[in-house]
């Protein structure tokens, strides 16, 4: 499967992956205080287990800072 994951193309051997399969890839231990769109839409947290991602879907991870 290729995914498009803030604007880098990726290969993942999976026929599906929910977005927390592909965040517990991705970012295994810093999955507090980000934020997830896919194709523009944001996914909400309670979502993520059984959102499907598909095909070249483009996925936007956003991490949140401090700062003023």
């Amino acid at each position: 499967m290729e995914l498009k994951i803030n604007q880098q193309t990726k290969q993942f051997n999976a026929e599906s992956l929910s977005v927390q399969s592909l965040l517990d890839l991705e970012i295994p231990h810093k999955q507090n205080g980000i934020a997830v769109a896919v194709n523009n839409t944001v996914v909400p947290k309670l979502k993520w287990n059984e959102f499907l991602v598909q095909e070249t879907d483009e996925i936007l991870i956003i991490s949140a800072t401090q700062g003023g």
